[in-house]
């Protein structure tokens, strides 16, 4: 096989569900690590490997991540790739210009995969098809009253997580609205990891919003 029949071999056999879920959205998603995985045994089965690579690029007076996704036939060493692009914000507080760079790098690599393998991220019909029935939302776990101080996170988890919504106050209390909990200092240990992909989600989808080629 060339690397373009080993790339059809991949497509249509890659299943990534959407185990992720955006509390602001209302909607499950798939990750850049969740696709990573369910195409790490496709690629040995067929004997291919895939690169992700970033650059910097300048539009106008802003910056963007440049990232590449590349499948490579090991036995041929043929290969196709696939660009996208995801802007750095001006400046988000609480964060690092090194964590501002990653978050970027993370959305525009998600998307250099889906252009890649051919995987749709948008919600289909049958999502959103009842087919006559009530259904009940898909919904995040509500917290409950912890046993002892123990199952609290940490002062310093608590400032992650700001600093994970870039320092803005309002997403934070939105996604902890859905989570059941009034205030950060309230969370669980247990809620934390998905609480803070939660809050990571609606920045990244803030950001996408503001794309400059975004109707």
């Amino acid at each position: 096989m060339n690397v373009y029949e080993k790339l059809l071999v991949v497509q249509s056999k890659l299943k990534v569900s959407k185990e992720n879920f955006n509390s602001f959205g209302n909607y499950k998603y798939r990750s850049c690590e969740d696709i990573l995985e369910g195409i790490k045994p496709l690629l040995k089965e067929v004997q291919a490997v895939v690169t992700l690579t970033d650059t910097i690029e300048i539009i106008g007076d802003r910056f963007y991540i440049k990232a590449t996704a590349t499948i490579t036939d090991i036995e041929k060493v043929e290969s196709i790739c696939v660009n996208a692009l995801a802007r750095e914000d001006v400046s988000k507080k609480g964060m690092d210009l090194a964590q501002v760079t990653g978050s970027a790098s993370s959305y525009a690599r998600k998307y250099a995969l889906n252009g890649l393998f051919c995987i749709d991220d948008t919600k289909d019909s049958d999502a959103t098809n009842k087919h006559g029935k009530d259904e009940e939302p898909y919904a995040p776990p509500k917290a409950d009253k912890p046993t002892t101080s123990r199952d609290i996170i940490s002062p310093a988890q608590v400032k992650r997580l700001f600093a994970l919504s870039g320092g803005n106050a309002d997403i934070c209390k939105e996604v902890l609205k859905t989570f059941d909990y009034s205030k950060s200092t309230e969370i669980q240990k247990k809620h934390y990891e998905a609480i803070c992909k939660a809050v990571q989600e609606v920045v990244a989808q803030n950001d996408k919003d503001e794309l400059p080629w975004k109707d």
